[in-house]
């Protein structure tokens, strides 16, 4: 089988006569990456239609922390699952799934091609390759591990989940809330250890669209670090801290819900709760965003079936590469 970039096995050169599924992009990379740019050349040039793979941007009001594509940008390529809940709701992956997989089709059948964007890991693996069959979510069950969260912290929950299922808490990193959570209330409802429901999950057909997978990964990580410390100086120079207070002040406000869980979010909350100095924001917020690039990177490597480009090296042979895959030149923009 052909090999891509970094060794990465390439589907795109494939006999194309052997798939006669619709076909798709899918743009993925750690934040600060540059997606978002190089998706707009893309949608530009290609006439691609775009939808969001990314947990913080399905939150209304959540626009600066979360670098959410300003108006302009939007007005010029539309972004799909943008801004489709408000902060104190929950979405899943399994609803994520679901819409984006509705999206595609519209897309497929008026003609157009999807290109997913994004950095969520869990989005893109529940799309592609969905999700496990497991109880639903239990209210009671999530807010009584909630209240012995507040007691015992995440780190004290993540350590009895050790115990239930080693494999689980290997994945899951202690500071994780939202799957500890999930982790936990699937042993209570079931009896059964959550990797114990996946790994009985039954095999899935092939996804429905032909793929071409581009992964950023850029080489160079003191580039990528500067790069987030940049964006995150930006953010606030915009107005960030006092985005989280409005945030903060709407009545249906929620510290624990998934969205004030989110990268940025969460360190601007303990700042405005502990009054600690801007100077020691910007260090815990842009060293969690590094933390997050770290994890978004390793699981991009485990993607076989990437292409792997460095954003700031092989931009040129990215677009060479969409081209090809739809058979197509690109316009001039």
């Amino acid at each position: 089988m052909p090999l891509g970039s970094h060794g990465i096995i390439d589907t795109m050169s494939l006999p194309r006569h052997c798939d006669t599924r619709p076909r798709a992009i899918a743009l993925m990379g750690p934040t600060a990456s540059g997606k978002t740019a190089l998706a707009m050349d893309w949608a530009e040039r290609f006439d691609l239609r775009v939808i969001s793979v990314d947990s913080a941007l399905v939150y209304r009001g959540m626009d600066i922390g979360s670098a959410k594509p300003d108006a302009a940008t939007l007005a010029r390529v539309p972004h799909r699952l943008i801004d489709i809940r408000d902060p104190h709701e929950s979405y899943s992956a399994a609803e994520f799934s679901e819409d984006a997989g509705r999206e595609m089709h519209a897309i497929s059948q008026a003609g157009g091609i999807p290109l997913l964007v994004g950095g969520t890991g869990l989005y893109f693996r529940a799309l592609f390759q969905g999700l496990a069959e497991m109880p639903p979510a239990d209210a009671a069950v999530r807010e009584h591990l909630r209240q012995r969260a507040q007691q015992l912290g995440w780190a004290a929950l993540h350590q009895e989940l050790a115990t239930i299922d080693p494999q689980a808490a290997a994945r899951i990193q202690p500071a994780d809330a939202q799957r500890i959570q999930r982790a936990l209330e699937v042993h209570q409802l079931s009896g059964r250890s959550i990797s114990d429901w996946q790994r009985a999950s039954d095999s899935r057909a092939p996804f429905p669209w032909r793929v071409l997978k581009v992964a950023l990964l850029p080489r160079d990580r003191a580039d990528l670090h500067a790069r987030i410390a940049q964006r995150f100086d930006v953010m606030v120079d915009a107005g960030f801290v006092d985005e989280v207070r409005v945030l903060r002040a709407d009545p249906r406000f929620d510290s624990d819900s998934p969205a004030m869980r989110a990268v940025g979010y969460r360190q601007a909350l303990e700042h405005l709760d502990t009054g600690s100095s801007p100077a020691q924001f910007r260090d815990r917020a842009i060293a969690a965003t590094r933390q997050l690039a770290k994890r978004q990177i390793t699981w991009l490597r485990a993607e076989w079936d990437a292409r792997a480009l460095d954003p700031q090296v092989d931009g040129a042979e990215a677009t060479r590469a969409v081209a090809a895959f739809l058979g197509r030149p690109s316009r001039t923009v």
